[in-house]
């Protein structure tokens, strides 16, 4: 919304430009990560397990539950995930319960992708950049949000967790 300030209609095409090129420098960050794998620098060399297929296992299992969450979310969002739209009214489904899904198993692929290439580096490495950077790219986004629908995300903020769902008892007289 604030880029549409500047820029007017033509924003919501920039905004679906920017998000490929997002998905780019993703895909660059995933292939250094497999780098790593084959060329890893040896004082950060530390192994998850001395047996790799443990190692890739457990991510495995992590991977699971978060391509579901991913794959729902992006369901539920419909072509908003690539496409904004001017016309797109907020979410239903998962995003029920949860404001940011997409975000939260984006940011745990790289977590588990460390599991993959057996690194506890790169999983250290990861932690830290999603507990330092997606707190500040959500609140950016929230703000973009409430100039977006206004009262009604506000009022949605107030029953939707950001991160992790909600359970409120109700209480009735």
């Amino acid at each position: 919304m604030k880029r549409i300030e500047k820029s007017g209609d033509k924003a919501w095409k920039e905004c679906s430009i920017f998000r490929m090129v997002s998905g780019f420098f993703t895909l660059i960050i995933i292939i250094n990560t497999i780098f790593w794998f084959f060329f890893p620098f040896p004082p950060l060399d530390w192994k998850v397990s001395q047996y790799y297929f443990l190692s890739v296992i457990i991510g495995i299992i992590l991977l699971i539950p978060c391509v579901i969450l991913f794959i729902k979310a992006i369901k539920d969002a419909g072509k908003e995930s690539l496409f904004p739209s001017p016309d797109t009214k907020m979410y239903g489904g998962m995003y029920n319960h949860i404001r940011h899904p997409q975000s939260i198993s984006e940011f745990s692929f790289h977590t588990i992708l460390g599991f993959f290439v057996n690194s506890w580096f790169m999983i250290l490495f990861s932690l830290l950049w999603i507990i330092f950077y997606l707190p500040i790219m959500l609140t950016i986004e929230e703000k973009d949000l409430i100039k977006r629908y206004g009262d009604s995300y506000r009022n949605y903020r107030k029953e939707t967790g950001m991160i992790i769902p909600k359970f409120r008892r109700k209480i009735t007289n």
